[in-house]
C-alpha cells in the first residue's frame, strides 16, 4: 500500500512539474513576442526620429546661417563711401583672400586711379586691393592679405519662392542680417545681365553683400533696390560673378 501511495504521489508531483512546464515555456514564448514587439516599435521610432532630425537640419535657420556665414562678411570703406563685400573660394595662393563686391562701392577710387580699399569688422581694418572690375554687371574683385573663409557659390539657379538671407552693412550698420524669398529670376536682356529679384529688405551699404540660401551658400551679390517701391530688391547671380572672374 505504502508503495502505491508514493506512486500515486510521484505521479502527481511529475505531472504537476510537466504543468508547470509548460506555463514556464508559455511565459517564455510570451515574453520573447513581447521584445520582438518592442523592437519593432524601437526600430520604428529610431527611424521616425531620424527623419525628423533630417527634417530639422533641411529647415530654414536663419540663425544658422547667420551664425556661419558672419565672419566671412566685411563693410567695405572705399574713400567716402561703404558697401559690403565678402570672402568666396578657396585661400589665394601664398595667402590672403579673395572677395566680392560691388562695382559701384568702388567706383571712385578705382576711375581715381587708386586701388586701395579697407575692410571693416567690430574693431579691426583690414586693407584690400581692387584687383579687376566688371563695370557692366557690377562686380568687383577685392583681394586681402588677411585670411578668411571663403563662402561657397550655390552650384544651381535660384527659383522663386526659395528663402534668402542677406547680409551687409545698410547706412554703415555692419552685420546687419535680413530675410526674405526669390520674387523672380529675370533673365538677360536688353545688353543688361541676368538678375535676382527678392524681398528681403535691403538700404545704401548692402550693396556688394552676399545673398545666402538655407544651405549656407552665396546665391547672389545684392546690388540694388528699386527706387520708390518696396520689398523689390536686386542681386547679381553668383554664377555672373564666378564665371568671369574664376576665383569662386
Amino acid at each position: 500500500m505504502l508503495a502505491a501511495v508514493l506512486t500515486v504521489v510521484t505521479g502527481v508531483q511529475a505531472y504537476q512539474i510537466h504543468r508547470l512546464g509548460d506555463r514556464l515555456g508559455d511565459t517564455d514564448r510570451r515574453l520573447a513576442q513581447a521584445q520582438d514587439g518592442a523592437g519593432v516599435r524601437l526600430d520604428g521610432l529610431e527611424q521616425r526620429a531620424g527623419a525628423l532630425e533630417k527634417q530639422a537640419g533641411a529647415a530654414f535657420n536663419p540663425e544658422a546661417i547667420a551664425s556661419a556665414v558672419l565672419p566671412s562678411v566685411f563693410r567695405v570703406r572705399a574713400g567716402q563711401f561703404t558697401g559690403t563685400a565678402f570672402a568666396v573660394g578657396k585661400p589665394v595662393t601664398g595667402g590672403g583672400t579673395n572677395l566680392f563686391t560691388n562695382f559701384h562701392v568702388v567706383e571712385g577710387v578705382w576711375n581715381g586711379g587708386g586701388r586701395e580699399v579697407f575692410l571693416e569688422r567690430t574693431d579691426q581694418r583690414f586693407p584690400a586691393t581692387i584687383v579687376k572690375v566688371d563695370e557692366t554687371n557690377d562686380i568687383a574683385h577685392l583681394r586681402t592679405t588677411g585670411k578668411f573663409t571663403g563662402l561657397v557659390a550655390a552650384p544651381a539657379a535660384v527659383k522663386p519662392g526659395q528663402q534668402i538671407v542677406v547680409v551687409g552693412a545698410p547706412l554703415g550698420l555692419a552685420d546687419s542680417v535680413t530675410t526674405g524669398v526669390v520674387s523672380a529670376f529675370r533673365k538677360a536682356q536688353a545688353g543688361e545681365g541676368p538678375v535676382i529679384q527678392f524681398d528681403a529688405p535691403i538700404n545704401p551699404g548692402n550693396s556688394g553683400g552676399p545673398v545666402i540660401n538655407g544651405s549656407k551658400q552665396v546665391v547672389g551679390i545684392a546690388t540694388a533696390k528699386a527706387r520708390d517701391a518696396e520689398g523689390i530688391g536686386l542681386a547679381v547671380p553668383i554664377d555672373t560673378a564666378c564665371d568671369g572672374f574664376k576665383i569662386c
